[in-house]
């Protein structure tokens, strides 16, 4: 037979043009279009996935490119399909000639089987078909592997007998430092020269960012994976994550620290933090303060709100039964905090209630407390049948509930008790989960519909709390059954964290769009975030950031002292504006002087002074860039809601030159105060000069002096004054890079 040149078969064209910021166009072919037939997704779900892991891939360094590497940042809702995307990207790669996959996840054994499993099943590798992958997964054994990969990986460089296809390696690894180090030993025994690669690390955010960087030092799971880095000629590290907080604000100048991002858009079906929080707000319930445990006021006895919660648990338990006969699974997960109490106390409150349940379920129908519990079922079907439409009336589900109680297996899913058990969700319908942080990051909870969450936000990490949302997920045939039971603070947490997690999406949507050459590095450090939480874990972070919130206040330069070029921009963006607005003057006292005449512009459209001027701005002494980001921020959101908002602009003192002092760079007092300072009024001041309604600009002319000998430090300087009203106010942190 005549030997032929390996090399993938294409079969389908994803893109037709080279998208703007792409470095080359993939192509599906038997892997990728194989595994969408395998996960059945439906259109536009199906295209809209192949589109995604196309984009993702085509940021990557080409398969033909024989050096090089870059950090991508993949950004999906907490369980809304990660694992799916890479998986297709994993696909796409084997389509298009990479020869080596490497997929770092899960920081236990149970989180990594679960990945790891899914990846080979949705892969449908295994002895049914084609042996297209060369599979291995931690622990390694790097001396018995590495002859094998070598020749696996050289076989796409010779020609190959005809219908046979070269093999791609893909290695499933833990992370977990003596797992890592068996994946560098086995790496250093390869031969990697021209080897095109992609390593995607799954909960990118979590272990591998480096807790030592404010000590000057490198943690054992960032060291290895710069060594990882370091051993791949060739290579694009795909971070995927719900959470990206941690790798948008690690140092620009990390390994780490990603060049450009995805967003994954999820199906359909998905319900997150917009679907509970916002529209469903019914679906949330309030835990009293009295019903959650601390260490002064530890619990006695299970609180009202859990037998609540689990009595809607068991109603559609029920309704499942009666409806579905028991396929899927129906869960509920409580999740309070080991530090407060033991799980194990939660446990045994949950069996206790279930045994106490069914044992008065067993009474006759007369019986006093049989019938007080069923009319508290009654309250709680009541209750569901306002956002479950489907739900059969009570007295169709009322035989249901004992098969249903009988039936539910209660788990204590916790690493303190040992290995983490792993669910046969096979084994039964309805099951009760109670455990701590081990139900939180990559945790799947199959079927769930009620949570019972008693416990607070600890210290106030949003990317914590996000990962906390097991509740989150792919049911909207079953939303209305769900109930999710939480305290104040943490309900208002999760709605601030809306419009957080919306407003990062968006940040990084711009930087899907690369045709003007910008990269991630370049995108300012802003996100909007309540007050009372914090981004991300402290010690992953050396630049120091600011959070605060303009609310009925000024915002003003306060040190315009720039380099020539960047006040001649400023001056250059003021004049733009100026001639596109007409001005007149203020109305004031006729006894008023010179200098405290202005003129008004009225009426303008916030989006022309936003376009024209704010945004156009330059200011670079310390801290200057990071107020003027800020204000930016909250222009921004308040013209995505309310596009034709109008504006004031004023020209203060007629557009004439002011003189004022500065002291270590700053100005020391731009407004000019109230003239006389008693007495009857003729001038107010400076900083009542704005419009009773929206947004004010007032435009600056300065002479600047030295504060204490008087020389003229720069002339003709503009400064801007603006004043946000507080329907404007948004907690916005500014990390200046």
């Amino acid at each position: 037979m005549v030997g032929q040149q390996a090399q993938p078969q294409i079969v389908q064209v994803v893109q037709q043009a080279t998208p703007s910021g792409q470095r080359w166009i993939p192509m599906a072919g038997d892997e990728t279009v194989g595994l969408l037939d395998h996960l059945r997704l439906q259109e536009p779900s199906r295209s809209q996935m192949q589109d995604e892991a196309a984009a993702v891939l085509g940021c990557c360094i080409p398969p033909t490119t024989l050096q090089g590497q870059t950090t991508g940042l993949i950004v999906g809702y907490v369980q809304s399909g990660k694992t799916m995307s890479f998986t297709t990207v994993a696909a796409l790669a084997r389509d298009n000639g990479y020869r080596l996959v490497i997929v770092i996840s899960g920081t236990t054994n149970n989180l990594f089987r679960q990945s790891a499993d899914r990846l080979q099943r949705d892969l449908r590798i295994g002895p049914d078909r084609d042996k297209g992958w060369l599979v291995f997964r931690s622990p390694i054994a790097p001396a018995r592997l590495a002859p094998a990969i070598n020749s696996a990986l050289s076989r796409w460089t010779v020609a190959t007998a005809p219908g046979l296809r070269p093999q791609t390696v893909l290695i499933t690894v833990m992370k977990n430092g003596s797992h890592l180090d068996r994946l560098l030993a086995l790496l250093s025994m390869l031969r990697l020269a021209g080897v095109p690669t992609i390593v995607i690390d799954d909960e990118a955010d979590q272990a591998g960012l480096n807790t030592l960087v404010g000590r000057g030092k490198q943690s054992a799971t960032y060291s290895r994976l710069l060594q990882l880095r370091r051993l791949l000629p060739q290579h694009s590290y795909l971070q995927y994550t719900a959470t990206p907080q941690g790798p948008l604000l690690i140092n620009i100048l990390d390994v780490l620290s990603p060049e450009w991002a995805e967003v994954l858009t999820p199906g359909p079906d998905y319900a997150g933090g917009r679907e509970f929080f916002l529209q469903n707000p019914r679906l949330v319930r309030t835990i009293p303060r009295a019903d959650i445990p601390t260490q002064a006021h530890p619990l006695v006895e299970p609180p009202e709100s859990l037998l609540e919660a689990m009595q809607f648990f068991f109603v559609g338990v029920a309704a499942g039964l009666m409806t579905g006969h028991g396929r899927g699974n129906r869960t509920m997960m409580v999740h309070p905090s080991q530090e407060t109490m033991r799980h194990g106390q939660y446990v045994q409150w949950v069996r206790n209630i279930l045994a106490t349940w069914m044992r008065i379920l067993s009474l006759p129908s007369g019986d006093p407390d049989r019938q007080t519990l069923i009319s508290e079922f009654v309250a709680a079907h009541g209750d569901l049948s306002l956002t479950a439409q489907d739900i059969p009336p009570f007295s169709d589900l009322e035989p249901y509930l004992r098969d249903g109680l009988a039936q539910t297996m209660i788990e204590e899913v916790n690493a303190a008790a040992g290995p983490t058990p792993a669910i046969d969700w096979h084994s039964t319908y309805p099951f009760i989960l109670v455990g701590g942080e081990v139900l939180s990051r990559g945790y799947t909870v199959e079927g769930l519909t009620v949570t019972y969450m008693p416990r607070g936000g600890g210290v106030g990490n949003a990317d914590t709390i996000q990962q906390r949302a097991r509740f989150f997920g792919y049911k909207r045939d079953y939303l209305g059954y769900c109930r999710v039971y939480l305290e104040l603070a943490m309900q208002t947490a999760y709605r601030d964290l809306v419009e957080h997690e919306e407003h990062i999406r968006e940040e990084l949507f711009k930087y899907g769009d690369k045709s003007n050459g910008a990269t991630l590095k370049d995108w300012r450090r802003a996100i909007i975030l309540s007050m009372v939480l914090r981004p991300t874990r402290a010690n992953i972070l050396d630049i120091n950031y600011t959070h605060g919130m303009l609310q009925d206040q000024w915002y003003q330069t306060r040190s315009p002292l720039d380099p020539d070029d960047v006040i001649q921009n400023n001056r250059d963006s003021v004049q733009r504006l100026i001639d596109m607005l007409t001005f007149g003057p203020d109305a004031g006292d006729p006894r008023r002087e010179i200098v405290q005449i202005h003129q008004v512009a009225s009426g303008v459209p916030l989006r022309v002074v936003y376009d024209e001027l704010l945004s156009q701005v330059r200011l670079t002494q310390p801290g200057e860039s990071a107020e003027l980001t800020r204000l930016l921020v909250h222009v921004e959101r308040f013209l995505r809601d309310y596009p034709d908002e109008n504006s004031t602009v004023y020209l203060m003192s007629g557009g004439r030159t002011r003189q004022r002092g500065v002291r270590e760079g700053k100005i020391l007092n731009l407004f000019q105060g109230r003239n006389p300072l008693s007495g009857t009024l003729i001038y107010p001041g400076d900083r009542l000069i704005r419009a009773p309604e929206g947004l004010t600009v007032q435009v600056h002319t300065l002479k600047l002096t030295d504060g204490d000998s008087g020389n003229v430090l720069a002339e003709n300087v503009p400064v801007l004054a603006v004043w946000v009203p507080s329907p404007m106010a948004r907690p916005v942190l500014v990390q200046d890079h």
